[in-house]
């Protein structure tokens, strides 16, 4: 079954009749449940969000005081086979045996450092692999019989996500000396491989199939009292976010004239702005900056990429400024005059108002939600996230965070010359607007 097919089917199982869990009908867990031991198997084809998951179930687990490990098998892979060898695609061929054999050891050794971490101290187990055969899940559960075990299945059916996923991809060190097409090309023929063997979890003890764009459960079956299993629900299905950088582009032609919307340049001091952000950003590790598709965001993310080794900018059109419409280029003066009914309906309700032919704050919120899922389903979970993105994106952005009530979030403080830090996990977060230059904004706007 394709993974577009089995999401689907998932889903609709999910809103049948049948019950998600079978939690509910299971004993209250014993209090020295907390100490136990427990293994995770991730599940899925590749560039589906499975180390994504395991690293942020793996951290946050280890927040709470828990002794956790995950054993990856790419990483793995790479260490005893460098080189091209390992990481070209007919490697992953089914009817390869050198390099099957090479994988089914390489997951053996997983399986026995798993074994020998739980044997000591070690309390959670995560072998993060794409596990996707009956035959590798029943050696995982056999290896680990008695302990308790829950397979995780990642899936994603949003192609554009996806897309932009495998691109990301090709940039990987196991890639260097390909063009990007050459590796894109590989990396896609890797999962086709895949794809011919991929057997969906269907009758394991316990199982979870996950929504990795969306961060959802779409099916839960559990047989038996898990440790752990009602944080690792909370871990799975929440936001976590080390360190995003929310700025807003540096000034354009348009804001020194108070003109609405179009896509303005960079001005001189706009560009100061954007050099002045490469320089406080230096010493920060930041691999991805997301931008919309309009010239000034790219204008500014671009010297802070350039102080980045290596950092791709991906722009992303759920990011793109409210289009105001018939509005569109003019100044904020000249549709008081020319408009006069803009301005007064647009005043009592902000958020709601929709400008002719244009969008406003409520009808964009759904993009804007969108853009920001794709954010996190290609950022991984131990690096930082910057977005170079516009006033009224950004309010909604940071909305998403403070919760802010929508007939707030037009005013929602958004200047040139500062930045806000937002950082959330689990067991907090916070929120900090930092300036990057002393320099004010001189213009104002709606």
């Amino acid at each position: 079954m394709g993974q577009v097919t089995a999401l689907r089917t998932a889903k609709n199982k999910a809103l049948s009749t049948e019950p998600l869990s079978t939690l509910e009908r299971l004993p209250s867990a014993r209090e020295d449940i907390v100490k136990a031991k427990l293994v995770i198997a991730m599940v899925g084809l590749p560039a589906r969000g499975k180390s994504t998951m395991a690293r942020k179930l793996g951290r946050t687990l280890e927040l709470d005081g828990v002794r956790v490990e995950v054993f990856n098998n790419g990483k793995l892979r790479r260490q005893i086979a460098p080189g091209e060898d390992s990481s070209e695609a007919g490697f992953f061929a089914p009817d390869n045996q050198d390099g099957l054999h090479l994988r089914e050891d390489i997951a053996r050794r997983n399986i026995e450092a798993a074994q020998a971490f739980l044997a000591g101290d070690g309390q959670v187990a995560i072998l993060d692999a794409t596990n996707i055969t009956r035959e590798r899940r029943r050696k995982i559960m056999s290896a680990f019989a008695p302990l308790p075990l829950c397979f995780i299945e990642c899936l994603n059916a949003d192609e554009e996500a996806l897309t932009a996923n495998l691109e990301r991809k090709a940039e990987l060190p196991e890639f260097r000396g390909l063009t990007r097409e050459q590796a894109l090309e590989s990396f896609t023929r890797r999962i086709a491989n895949y794809e011919q063997i991929y057997e969906p979890l269907d009758d394991e003890p316990n199982r979870i199939l996950v929504d990795s764009f969306d961060s959802c459960i779409l099916q839960e079956h559990i047989s038996e009292v898990l440790p752990y299993y009602d944080r690792i629900r909370d871990i799975i299905t929440t936001r976590v976010v080390r360190n995003l950088f929310l700025v807003r582009h540096g000034e354009t032609v348009y804001n020194t004239e108070n003109r609405i919307g179009g896509d303005s340049g960079l001005t001189a001091r706009g560009q100061e702005q954007a050099e002045a952000l490469a320089e406080h950003f230096a010493t920060v590790r930041i691999p991805i900056i997301f931008t919309s598709n309009h010239r000034r965001t790219l204008q500014t993310a671009r010297p802070i990429a350039a102080r980045q080794t290596p950092c791709s900018i991906i722009a992303l059109p759920e990011f793109n400024e409210i289009y105001a419409g018939v509005c569109e280029h003019l100044t904020y003066e000249e549709v008081r005059q020319k408009m006069p009914e803009v301005a007064r309906e647009r005043g009592p309700n902000k958020y709601r108002y929709v400008y002719p032919e244009g969008e406003g704050y409520a009808t964009m919120a759904e993009r804007v939600s969108r853009g920001l899922k794709k954010v996190f389903y290609l950022n991984n979970y131990d690096e930082n996230i910057m977005i170079v993105g516009h006033r009224a994106v950004n309010r909604m952005i940071l909305s998403r965070f403070l919760s802010r009530q929508e007939e707030e979030i037009p005013y929602i403080y958004m200047p040139q010359d500062r930045y806000y830090h937002i950082r959330i996990d689990p067991h907090k977060r916070s929120f900090e607007m930092v300036p990057y230059r002393s320099a004010p904004a001189t213009w104002v706007g709606w």
